[in-house]
């Protein structure tokens, strides 16, 4: 995080947003396996704690994270990275993930690690803030449509792991 967001924490009447510290590594990781567990792939998870530190923490740090509190106890959190538009010439954010336990929604606390993400894109200078949502997560996307997000039905994620990436790869010409 910048140097005057490192320090910051965003309130709402009961939420607060921090940046993450290496002591809540567990607790987003647990987080992670329980958000894959809703969205049906608990086996997508192939990290570990200790991959998910060097990521946020590590020499080079590839993502960030923030942490919501409600009443000092934690209630979710967002993970993010860069990303760059050249249509606009600027950089970007990119939501990997964004969870709140089901027993903390409908507090206010994903509108506040939203709110806390879109104050980062505008102090960064970014171009925008995007994530995807999966096309049966009805709730979260009303959510994100009540907040007046614009879902780009015209875009296809696409993505290439596994051997189809190291297929792809030895097919380079590297010299």
């Amino acid at each position: 995080m910048s140097e005057s967001l490192a320090g910051m924490a965003t309130r709402s009447d009961r939420v607060r947003i921090r940046a993450a510290e290496p002591g809540d590594v567990e607790q987003i990781f647990a987080w992670i396996v329980e958000l894959a567990e809703y969205e049906r792939s608990p086996e997508s998870v192939l990290g570990t704690p200790d991959l998910l530190a060097q990521a946020l923490f590590g020499t080079h740090r590839s993502a960030e994270a923030v942490i919501a509190e409600v009443a000092g106890e934690p209630a979710g959190f967002a993970l993010f990275h860069g990303t760059f538009s050249t249509w606009e010439c600027r950089p970007g954010l990119w939501l990997e993930d964004l969870y709140v336990p089901p027993e903390r929604r409908r507090a206010g606390v994903g509108a506040a690690l939203l709110a806390h993400l879109a104050a980062i894109v505008l102090e960064r200078g970014c171009a925008r803030l995007e994530w995807a949502a999966l096309d049966w997560n009805t709730p979260a996307l009303e959510f994100y449509e009540k907040l007046g997000s614009t879902r780009l039905s015209t875009w296809c994620m696409h993505r290439l792991d596994g051997p189809a990436l190291a297929r792809v790869a030895r097919g380079a010409d590297r010299s």
